[in-house]
């Protein structure tokens, strides 16, 4: 009797679709299990490989699958995409998954571990403060703008204002219904500043722990931010040959549209993990806002694109050298040796 060699799942909240399959592609079962029923079918069955789409939930159920024997791949959902055949359903789904896995050239995601989830949480978690906070402060300064108080951008301004009292140009004091719904705004607005600071320190902690994010922070522009969400959200740098995979990983390379063997570079693709991106492009602006106190040496990487280039080209020039410089001293287990200008 032939085996299935390959089941791929279309996960969801409670149903479950798996589509087996045999070595050469041939059919063995299609299903449709609750989530009772699916955490006890891949119990009994036989270990195998099992594919799923990188979404939600996918790394515990890869987890809990890899604790049964199986050998668990994770996909993209972009390159699965491809494989859906006409009409899009949780049938077709589940084959079209089965269909990437048994590709020889079929890239794979990296499993991620309880620990680098939590990780993440406390990232998502600071971000969805922060974010709440500039609404906040964006909503405060719309209405406040009602009354003739144009207030600039910038926390700082609102400081000012907070310490002072509510008046018009005029000199004339807001009804006191608009004080009392400004000062919401400020309890509201400090509230999610004092959790943003407490996650902050937990980051800090984290990081002062962690001798490898003490070597990553040497890099200029690379703070303990940043160093945490490489642990967080980066696979092993094992995965990468070598540091334009990993710069290409992160979406700051040039998105290519070659043909006919003419190369056409176009802008930055930013087709992978945002997070360190954009974490990886505000050190950089930092490192760049700091050469107006302390100028580039002459003749130094930074200096010569600074004099011909736009500041946010830049930054993701800057960006992407970094991204090189942190795959080089995890995989290769180096200690940073350049300068504040990166004179390489």
């Amino acid at each position: 009797m032939r085996e299935v060699s390959l089941i791929g799942v279309d996960l969801a909240r409670q149903v479950f679709q798996l589509h087996g399959a045999t070595s050469d592609g041939a059919v063995m079962f299609r299903k449709k299990l609750s989530r009772k029923q699916f955490l006890a079918f891949m119990q009994r069955h036989p270990a195998c490989r099992v594919a799923m789409e990188a979404c939600g939930t996918a790394h515990y159920w890869a987890r809990t699958l890899a604790t049964f024997g199986h050998d668990v791949r994770l996909i993209a959902p972009k390159f699965v995409k491809a494989y859906v055949k006409n009409q899009k359903n949780d049938m077709a789904d589940a084959e079209a998954i089965a269909e990437a896995a048994s590709r020889p050239t079929m890239r794979f995601v990296e499993v991620k571990s309880p620990e680098q989830q939590g990780l993440g949480m406390i990232f998502r978690m600071r971000d969805l403060l922060v974010g709440q906070r500039t609404q906040t402060i964006n909503a405060l300064r719309g209405h406040l703008a009602e009354f003739g108080l144009a207030l600039g951008k910038g926390r700082e301004q609102l400081d000012k204002l907070k310490s002072s009292e509510l008046t018009d140009d005029q000199g004339n004091a807001l009804p006191s219904s608009v004080c009392q719904m400004a000062q919401l705004f400020f309890d509201q607005i400090d509230d999610l500043s004092r959790r943003i600071s407490e996650l902050d320190v937990k980051i800090n902690a984290a990081s002062r722990q962690s001798h490898l994010a003490a070597r990553l922070q040497k890099i200029p522009g690379v703070g303990p931010i940043t160093s945490m969400a490489l642990a967080a959200f980066a696979p092993p740098m094992e995965c990468f040959h070598r540091g334009r995979d990993f710069s290409a990983w992160l979406g700051l390379v040039p998105r290519q549209h070659s043909s006919g063997g003419k190369i056409r570079l176009g802008r930055t693709s930013k087709s992978g993990q945002r997070d360190i991106r954009r974490l990886l492009i505000i050190g950089a602006m930092a490192v760049i806002s700091g050469t107006k106190i302390r100028p580039p040496a002459e003749g130094s990487w930074l200096g010569r694109m600074l004099a011909r280039k736009p500041r946010m080209l830049v930054a993701i020039a800057l960006a992407n050298k970094m991204a090189r410089m942190l795959w080089a001293l995890i995989a290769k287990n180096e200690e940073f040796r350049g300068g504040p200008h990166l004179a390489g």
